[in-house]
């Protein structure tokens, strides 16, 4: 049987996070677009195993970066 690995903890996938509803509504308010205007991602992208999102949920990607510094992503989930 083959070993199974989680992608959550190799070093190239950045970190990935479920946004509580208030977080939602601040973001929303704050870059003055509905939820539906955000970039999508899958609900089943291996990077969010483990999160259990569901649709219409906002997911907060952490990006590190020797040059950047920290940069975050906002991504909408979407069932397909």
């Amino acid at each position: 049987m083959a070993k199974k690995i989680d992608i959550t903890k190799h070093v190239l996938v950045p970190k990935h996070t479920l946004v509580s509803e208030a977080e939602k509504k601040r973001i929303t308010d704050n870059l003055k677009l509905s939820g539906s205007e955000l970039p999508r991602i899958l609900k089943t992208d291996p990077a969010l195993a483990g999160l259990k999102a569901k649709d219409g949920d906002i997911i907060k990607i952490t990006r590190i970066s020797r040059t950047a510094g920290e940069t975050i992503f906002y991504r909408r989930v979407i069932s397909a």
